[in-house]
């Protein structure tokens, strides 16, 4: 039988721990540092496979796409498979939904605080990289943008599939159980350092966008921490996403209708 498992919103001093209607046997978080190796050690093999299958549907496909659909497509694919492993973990393992064991819920307050707050943290770590003269790198994504197609749809991945899945995978799955091994704020950094490393190579490995996406990453964090739900982080990483897009557009005046 399923248990009725329903992710707890989190208090101030023990933010991980489980609704009394939770079995014991399924504490929050319920899984293990056994299943975060499982999961994350999955990433690799779904790129690989996502690029394979990515070619394949390549021949059978009338005109070539271009290299930013895909490059985008063959990051959905993947995406896909390696959250479909997730989903088989949790129902084989431990009987347990996907969706509300991530804490994918809407919160009861602070939903549209987390929306606002996006362009507001996007806006304090623009001046922040001012301040630390944070160089201008030229990314290699800008070369697959070259036409209004590829911009919008490198738009729409990255205020939708990009912040969902990486929410889900680091405050959703990770974050819960290094908050209770390590405490709220221990939690909260350690999710963020493989977050910010995970774009490393988008800057050259710049210090300074490291440190920037870090902090960026304890903010999306502390959105998780206070209203219990990465439906709400998401929200804040997808709005902070849109508003540096945003930007780059504007830069870019020739794509502007």
């Amino acid at each position: 039988m399923k248990p009725d498992f329903e992710p707890m919103v989190p208090s101030p001093r023990l933010p991980e721990t489980p609704p009394a209607e939770v079995p014991t046997s399924l504490q929050y978080p319920f899984w293990t540092y056994e299943d975060i190796a499982l999961f994350f050690g999955m990433g690799l093999p779904c790129l690989v496979l996502s690029v394979m299958v990515m070619e394949g549907l390549v021949w059978f496909i009338p005109s070539r796409p271009g290299k930013a659909a895909q490059l985008l497509a063959a990051q959905f694919i993947g995406y896909g498979l390696w959250f479909a492993s997730l989903i088989l973990l949790f129902r084989v393992r431990y009987e347990a939904p996907f969706w509300s064991s991530l804490a994918w819920v809407m919160p009861k307050q602070g939903f549209w605080r987390a929306v606002v707050q996006g362009p507001m943290l996007a806006f304090a770590i623009a001046w922040l990289g001012i301040f630390l003269q944070t160089p201008n790198i030229d990314m290699p994504f800008r070369d697959l943008i070259t036409d209004r197609v590829s911009m919008m749809l490198t738009g729409v991945f990255a205020v939708t599939v990009g912040p969902l899945c990486e929410e889900l995978a680091f405050r959703g799955f990770l974050m819960p159980l290094l908050t209770r091994t390590f405490g709220v704020w221990g939690g909260i950094l350690i999710t963020a350092l493989p977050f910010a490393l995970l774009h490393g190579p988008q800057y050259s490995w710049s210090w300074r966008h490291i440190l920037l996406l870090l902090l960026a990453g304890v903010a999306f964090g502390r959105v998780r921490h206070l209203t219990g739900s990465t439906a709400a982080s998401a929200m804040t990483h997808a709005t902070y996403n849109l508003t540096f897009f945003s930007a780059l557009v504007m830069q870019r005046g020739d794509w502007v209708p």
